[in-house]
């Protein structure tokens, strides 16, 4: 789809991934076809933000609903009143970003999120970026040879591999702001390497850094060089964007066809964003 597909604007914020939609106002009711056509640029363009959004915590997760059903984070902090609703905050004096590194939410779940839905409630001056990148182009880019070998593995995925849960000393430095790291026992679940993505149709790269600990049938020893150069590959910034927060926004990012990953260049600041996971599905290998 052409970003002129829609019944709102939206302006691609990179040539890979990401548009701006405007001319939608999150706060109030949106029509059936409004939010097909919200989808749709979701599966086609893998996060879209609206600016300048006045959206309270109950409307947040109204929005949120629309797509699916509320996975209840099991590392954050609720918003009072708000269990849907995970706080990702993070205090002046507190040491690192949470999710620092390139991952994608829920990868390790057997239905890995379809979307994660972010309000921006406090924002540093400066710092505190999210950098995005896109599975579907960095995949296009690989070549036909790496491409077939790709498209026969599957791989495994689990949350025990995160540094936040695979360091103790990470553990504790975030134990504040992510108190479900002390008692995670871990999940682990097996996905195609090469995706067909659930709206788009487009074939996916399905390994991120946060989450993949090998292929299965391999080794982590032996999965390590091809899954480094996967991960090289896919983090060049031909893929990316970086989105500068102001408050007031909302960013919907698809977890099955981008990865993001937070800059830790905020220390001293607050920042606080409101994070809301859409379940998903069991994801298909792409065709040949």
């Amino acid at each position: 789809m052409q970003p002129t597909d829609f019944d709102f604007d939206v302006v691609q914020t990179s040539p890979s991934v990401g548009v701006e939609i405007s001319g939608v106002d999150l706060s109030g009711p949106l029509s059936n076809e409004t939010i097909n056509n919200i989808r749709q640029a979701l599966g086609e363009f893998g996060v879209i933000f609206f600016r300048n959004q006045t959206v309270d915590p109950a409307g947040h997760l109204a929005f949120a609903k629309r797509f699916g059903d509320i996975n209840i984070n099991k590392f954050f902090q609720a918003v009072e009143g708000f269990p849907e609703i995970a706080c990702v905050k993070r205090e002046p004096d507190q040491p690192g970003s949470t999710g620092w590194y390139w991952h994608t939410d829920h990868s390790y779940d057997q239905a890995p999120a379809m979307g994660s839905v972010f309000a921006a409630r406090e924002i540093p001056p400066v710092g505190g970026d999210t950098l995005f990148a896109g599975m579907a182009a960095a995949y296009d880019a690989l070549s036909d040879g790496l491409k077939a070998t790709l498209e026969g593995l599957e791989a495994w995925h689990t949350d025990l591999v995160c540094p936040e849960v695979a360091d103790p000393r990470l553990q504790a430095v975030f134990a504040d702001r992510q108190p479900g790291l002390q008692d995670n026992e871990g999940t682990r679940s097996k996905h195609p390497v090469v995706i067909q993505h659930p709206i788009s149709g487009k074939k996916v790269l399905y390994v991120n850094p946060g989450f993949t600990e090998c292929f299965d049938g391999w080794s982590v020893a032996e999965s390590k060089s091809l899954l480094d150069y996967l991960y090289n590959h896919a983090g060049q910034q031909q893929f990316t964007y970086r989105h500068r927060w102001r408050k007031g926004d909302v960013a919907f990012w698809d977890n099955r066809a981008t990865w993001h990953c937070a800059l830790d260049d905020c220390f001293g600041y607050a920042r606080e964003l409101h994070r809301i996971t859409v379940e998903g599905e069991l994801l298909k290998a792409a065709s040949h």
